[in-house]
C-alpha cells in the first residue's frame, strides 16, 4: 500500500480523492441549493468525481515528475476557482460568470465588501493543499522519470466522460432539459457541479455573443407581437395627469421592504419612510408587494430595468456586456416626447458598472458623478459619498436643470457591508452575532435621515409640489446566507417561500394634484414602472418595446417574474420550481393548468427579453414615426 501511494498512480488517486471530499465540503457549507432529495444529495456527492477525474487527468500526460507539478498547479487553480465562488456566493447567492468576470472595472470599489466577506475558517481550505506539496516533495523520488503509457490518461478522461453522462443522465431523470430550460445557476451546480458548470457558462457565453451577428429584423417580430398582446390599458383617471411635471426618482440602496414599520429595540428603523405610508397627508401610494427583478446585476439590473422595462441578462449584467446595445429607453422618450432634460446624480465614479457609456446609449444628458462632489474622507464611506453629503450638494446641480427634468438620485451608504461612521449612526444595531446584519439596520436609518433631508431641501426650493416623486428599492440587501440573523430578527424560519416573499422591496409615488392611494396591494414589480411613468405623462406605452404594464391600469397583469423563472402572484407562487399556496404556505403537490401556463408564459417572456438583449433587436425596431434613434456621441459625461 504504501508502495502505490508514493508513486504517480497513488498520488494522483490522493489528489483527486482530496478534490472531491473538499469540493463536496465546501457545497455544503458554503452554499445553499436546494437540495431536496436523495437523487440529488447523492448528485452533490457525485459530481466533483467526474470532474475531478477530467480536469487533474490532463496532467497525466505530462512526462515524469512534472505530472506531480501539473497536479499540483490544476488542483491549485480550481482550488482557487471555487474559493472566488465562496466569497462571491456569501454575498450573492449566485455563482461567477464569465460576463461577471468583465466587470473587472468594479472590483476598485469593492475592497470592504469582500474583506467583510472572508471568513476566518476560510485557512481550513488552504490544509490540503499545503499537505499534498509535502506528500509530492517526499514521494516523487519515487516516480518513474518516463512518460505514462498514452492508454492510462486516455482511460482516466474516459473514466470521467463516462461518469459525467452518467451523473447528466440521473440529472435529466430528476430535472427534465436540465441544460435547455434553466435560469437558476444553483440547478446546474446542484447537478452537474460547480466545474461543470463554468464550462455550460463558457459555451451559453460564446452562444450569446454570436447571436448579435446571427439577428435579423425578422426576431423582433415575435418580441412585438407578445408585448402588444399583454399591454394594459391605462386608467383615464391617471394617464396625462402627471404631464409636464418634473419627475425625481429615488433609488434606496439595498432596501428591502420589510424594513417599513419594521421596530428594532421598541424603536422605528425609518420613521420618515414610514410616514410617507402612512400619512395621507403626504399622497403617497406605496405598492407593499413590489419585488425586485435583479439577477447578476444587482443595481445595474434595477437601472436596466427601471429605464427600460427589460429584463437583465441570465449571466453578468447587460450594463457591462450589452453596454453598446441599442435602447429605446424611458429618459430618451421623455425627451423626444416632451422635452425633458435627463440626469443621474450618482456618488460614485462614473465608469462603475459602465454606466459612462450605457447611459449615453439611454439618452441620458447630465451625469453629475463622483466628480462633481466633495469626496473628502470624512464624506466617504463604503462605495462612495456618504448619502446626507449626496443629497446638500446634488441640490444645486437639480435646481439648474432646465424643467421638465427627469432626475434619478442614487444612494450608496445603505449597501453592502453597511459600514457607518460612530457619529452618524442614530440606532443601536441589531444583536443577531451576524455583523453585517446588525449595521444593516443602523445603515437603513441613515438613509431614511437623509431622505427627509432631500424632502426638506425640495420643498424649500420649490421643487416638490411640482414633481412626480418616486421611490424604489433597488434589490435585496440581506441574502439567504444569513437567513439564520433574519429568522432571529423576523421571529420565524426563512423558508425557501420566505426567502422569496423577503424579495419585496417598496415602491411609493406622489403625482402632483392626485390623492395618494395609501397603500395599494397589487403584486408588481419594476418592469412596471416605464409603462407607469409614460401613461402618466400621457405618452402612449404600446409604441415601445416593454414587459410590464401600468401599476395603475385595471388591465394591469398582476404576476411577478422572476430572472430564474420563479414568479409570484396573490394566490400562489413557484420557487426553485415547487408552488406554494400564499395563504397557507403548503406546497400544491400537484399544479393545476393555469398555473402550468403561467410557467410557460414566465420562460416565454424572459426568453423573448434575452432575445432582444443579446440580438440587439432594439437597431431593428421604430416605436413610432416621431421616434429618433438615439446617438451616443451626442454625450459626454465628467466635469
Amino acid at each position: 500500500m504504501k508502495k502505490f501511494l508514493t508513486s504517480k498512480a497513488g498520488f494522483f488517486s490522493v489528489i483527486v480523492l482530496c478534490f472531491w471530499i473538499k469540493t463536496y465540503i465546501i457545497y455544503q457549507v458554503e452554499f445553499d441549493l436546494g437540495v431536496n432529495n436523495i437523487l440529488q444529495q447523492f448528485l452533490l456527492f457525485f459530481n466533483p468525481l467526474n470532474s475531478g477525474l477530467i480536469f487533474l487527468g490532463l496532467a497525466l500526460f505530462a512526462k515524469g515528475r512534472k505530472a506531480g507539478v501539473w497536479l499540483l498547479t490544476i488542483y491549485t487553480t480550481l482550488n482557487v476557482l471555487l474559493y472566488a465562488n465562496v466569497v462571491f456566493y456569501r454575498f450573492n447567492s449566485d455563482f461567477i460568470t464569465i460576463p461577471t468576470l468583465t466587470q473587472t472595472g468594479n472590483f476598485a470599489s469593492l475592497g470592504g465588501s469582500i474583506a467583510d466577506l472572508v471568513a476566518w475558517h476560510d485557512l481550513f481550505y488552504l490544509v490540503d493543499l499545503i499537505l499534498l506539496v509535502v506528500f509530492f516533495i517526499k514521494s516523487k523520488g519515487n516516480w518513474s522519470t518516463e512518460r505514462l503509457p498514452m492508454k492510462k490518461p486516455m482511460l482516466v478522461l474516459a473514466t470521467g466522460a463516462i461518469l459525467f453522462t452518467v451523473n447528466l443522465g440521473l440529472a435529466e431523470i430528476d430535472r427534465p432539459q436540465l441544460l435547455k430550460r434553466t435560469f437558476d445557476r444553483n440547478y446546474i451546480v446542484k447537478y452537474l457541479g460547480a466545474y461543470n458548470f463554468m464550462i455550460y457558462d463558457a459555451v451559453q457565453s460564446f452562444n450569446s455573443s454570436k447571436q448579435r451577428v446571427l439577428a435579423s429584423s425578422d426576431d423582433i417580430t415575435e418580441v412585438e407581437n407578445y408585448t402588444k398582446s399583454k399591454y394594459a390599458e391605462p386608467n383615464p383617471d391617471y394617464f396625462g395627469a402627471a404631464a409636464g411635471k418634473n419627475i425625481i426618482k429615488i433609488h434606496l440602496e439595498s432596501f428591502q421592504s420589510f424594513l417599513i414599520d419594521y421596530k428594532l429595540n421598541g424603536e422605528e428603523v425609518t420613521p420618515f419612510i414610514n410616514s410617507l405610508v402612512h400619512d395621507s397627508e403626504q399622497n403617497f401610494t406605496y405598492f407593499d408587494n413590489f419585488f425586485h427583478q435583479t439577477e447578476q446585476g444587482k443595481t445595474a439590473d434595477a437601472e436596466l430595468i427601471m429605464d427600460n422595462s427589460l429584463y437583465g441578462l441570465p449571466q453578468g449584467a447587460a450594463f457591462v456586456t450589452k453596454g453598446n446595445n441599442t435602447y429605446q429607453a424611458l429618459p430618451a422618450i421623455l425627451q423626444q416626447q416632451q422635452g425633458y432634460t435627463n440626469a443621474v446624480f450618482h456618488g460614485d465614479y462614473k465608469s462603475f458598472w459602465n454606466r459612462d457609456e450605457i447611459y449615453k446609449q439611454f439618452g441620458i444628458d447630465h451625469f453629475f458623478d463622483a466628480s462633481y462632489y466633495d469626496m473628502a474622507d470624512d464624506n466617504v464611506i463604503g462605495y462612495g459619498l456618504k448619502d446626507k453629503p449626496f443629497f446638500e450638494e446634488s441640490m444645486p446641480y437639480l435646481e439648474s436643470l432646465p424643467q421638465p427634468f427627469y432626475a434619478h438620485m442614487m444612494t450608496l451608504t445603505h449597501h453592502h457591508p453597511y459600514l457607518i461612521d460612530e457619529e452618524d449612526a442614530t440606532i443601536e444595531p441589531a444583536t443577531t452575532g451576524d455583523a453585517s446584519v446588525d449595521r444593516y439596520f443602523q445603515t437603513a436609518r441613515y438613509l431614511d435621515e437623509s431622505v427627509e433631508q432631500f424632502f426638506n431641501s425640495l420643498k424649500a426650493s420649490g421643487l416638490y409640489e411640482d414633481s412626480v416623486i418616486f421611490l424604489y428599492g433597488d434589490h435585496y440587501g440581506v441574502s439567504t446566507n444569513h437567513n439564520r440573523a433574519m429568522s432571529e430578527l423576523l421571529g420565524e424560519d426563512i423558508t425557501n417561500l420566505k426567502s422569496a416573499e423577503l424579495q419585496r422591496v417598496p415602491f411609493l409615488i406622489k403625482i402632483p394634484g392626485m390623492e395618494g392611494q395609501g397603500i395599494n396591494h397589487e403584486y408588481t414589480g419594476q418592469m412596471d414602472v416605464v409603462p407607469t411613468i409614460l401613461h402618466l405623462l400621457g405618452i402612449e406605452a404600446r409604441d415601445y418595446i416593454q414587459f410590464g404594464t401600468d401599476l395603475f391600469s385595471e388591465e394591469h397583469k398582476d404576476f411577478v417574474p422572476f430572472r430564474n423563472g420563479d414568479f409570484m402572484t396573490e394566490k400562489f407562487s413557484r420557487v426553485d420550481g415547487v408552488y406554494y399556496d400564499n395563504q397557507t404556505k403548503d406546497v400544491i403537490e400537484e399544479p393545476t393548468e393555469e398555473m402550468k401556463d403561467l410557467r410557460d408564459t414566465v420562460m416565454q417572456e424572459l426568453e423573448l427579453s434575452d432575445q432582444v438583449l443579446y440580438g440587439d433587436l432594439l437597431r431593428f425596431y421604430t416605436p413610432n414615426q416621431d421616434w429618433t434613434p438615439v446617438d451616443p456621441t451626442k454625450y459626454m459625461y465628467g466635469k
